[in-house]
Order: structure tokens, then sequence, then C-alpha cells
């Protein structure tokens, strides 16, 4: 059997464009995630697979993160993913509580920006324990204020959730960017999906 070079070549000319076309996607517009922990709880949960916007934030040079065309910075309430400082292999997905030049301080659980209690609808408090400022930094924080260039993040879950109290502020270079929608949702307890999540837009 005789194969036609042209076709070959179509075809392959065709799957060296898709895949081009797949990583600019990734690269520059939209990236998928899959939620590992609880920390987000009860906004995102285990098992959820989200998609997360790049170019909201601007198109940065991948590696350098160096922001080519700026279009906005992340605001407060903006759920975003962002590479982990402590650990630069890993994405780390929270909210913005504060951003550049907000003054955070919270006292017995209850959040203060710039001297006001924090609206904080999506905080979820499962433990009546108030830990001292002393012992640790969950319950009983600053005040400090957010450096330039720098966001303050945290987890909805805020009593699971290892974040800005605990290893500091996020640079505005390492945000990938904000999360959107949830298109896909596992629950691994159940072994099975959550159709009620797909198409979900996170808020």
């Amino acid at each position: 059997m005789k194969i036609n070079k042209n076709i070959v070549k179509e075809y392959a000319e065709t799957i060296i464009i898709a895949i081009l076309i797949a990583l600019f996607i990734r690269t520059f517009l939209v990236q998928a995630f899959k939620i590992p922990s609880g920390s987000m709880k009860e906004t995102l949960l285990i098992g959820d697979h989200i998609l997360v916007s790049k170019f909201i934030y601007g198109i940065k040079i991948p590696f350098l993160r160096k922001t080519i065309v700026p279009i906005s910075d992340p605001e407060q309430g903006d759920i975003i993913v962002f590479i982990y400082p402590i650990d630069r292999s890993k994405d780390f997905i929270k909210r913005v509580i504060a951003v550049a030049g907000d003054t955070i301080e919270i006292k017995d659980k209850k959040i203060f920006i710039n001297s006001s209690l924090y609206n904080d609808g999506h905080g979820v408090y499962t433990d009546n324990l108030i830990f001292p400022r002393a012992m640790q930094p969950r319950d009983n924080f600053g005040p400090v204020t957010v450096p330039e260039g720098s966001l303050f993040v945290m987890g909805d879950n805020r009593d699971q959730s290892l974040d800005s109290r605990f290893w500091g502020f996020v640079n505005l270079k390492d945000v990938l960017g904000k999360a959107f929608v949830i298109y896909w949702s596992w629950d691994g307890k159940n072994h099975g999906p959550r159709w009620s999540r797909l198409g979900h837009i996170i808020d």
C-alpha cells in the first residue's frame, strides 16, 4: 500500500498547528487546575477542576514572569492561582484579602482592613478555639501593611488554610491568573461526579 506523502504532510501540519494553539492558549489565555485540598471550602472543594483566566491580569513573558501587556491587577475578593513562595514548584489558590497599601489586622478571627471590619462573606470557621498571637498567627495577626507589588491572601476555610498569615505576601509577578469557572468536579469519597457544580461561576 502506497502512502500519499501529501496526506501525511497535511496531517503532520494539522497536529503541529493544534499543539501550538493549545500551548498558546495554556500559556497566555486559559489554564486548567485541579483543587487538591480543602483550604478553599466551601467555595472550592477537593476534586473541583477549574479554569483560570491568565490574560485578565495582563500578558506575561513565560518563565521571566514579566508583564508585557498590562490589563489589570488582582482586586480584593478575587480568587487567584499563584506560585507558592515557599516552594516554587507548587501552585496555590487563595482569595485576595488585601492589596498594596492596605493595612490588615486580625483580632480573634475578625479581619480588619484599614481599621474597618472586613465583610467576610466567604469565610468559613470550623474551630471555636482562638489562638493568641504569641502561639500562632491564625486568629490574631498584624497589623501589617501590604507592600507595593504584593497581595495578602487567605483560604476561605479560614481555620484550615496555610496562607499569608503564615508565610507572607504574594508577589504580583507570581500571580498566574484568576479562577472563574468549575468545568468538572469529582467527589472522591462517593466516587462520582458532582453534577450540580459543573459550569459553576467562581466568586
